[in-house]
């Protein structure tokens, strides 16, 4: 598989799990290279995704924490 359809797979399973972690910050504010760059030497779709899911978890966890301090 080559790096866009990667990145393609990696973009269609962030919107399907938009509510979900971070997987909104993927849809919302990286372009392909930042996918690219997030996937690395990865070649498979799960490789992919798995690499991209600690950056979305990443995201996730810190706009929880920003929330908390909210109220």
């Amino acid at each position: 598989m080559n790096k866009k359809e990667l990145i393609d797979e990696v973009k269609y399973h962030a919107r399907l799990n938009y509510e979900t972690g971070g997987w909104d910050h993927i849809v919302e504010c990286l372009d392909d290279e930042a996918i690219a760059d997030l996937i690395g030497k990865c070649s498979s779709v799960r490789g992919a995704i798995a690499k991209v899911k600690k950056y979305a978890d990443q995201c996730g966890e810190t706009r929880d924490s920003i929330e908390s301090t909210i109220w």
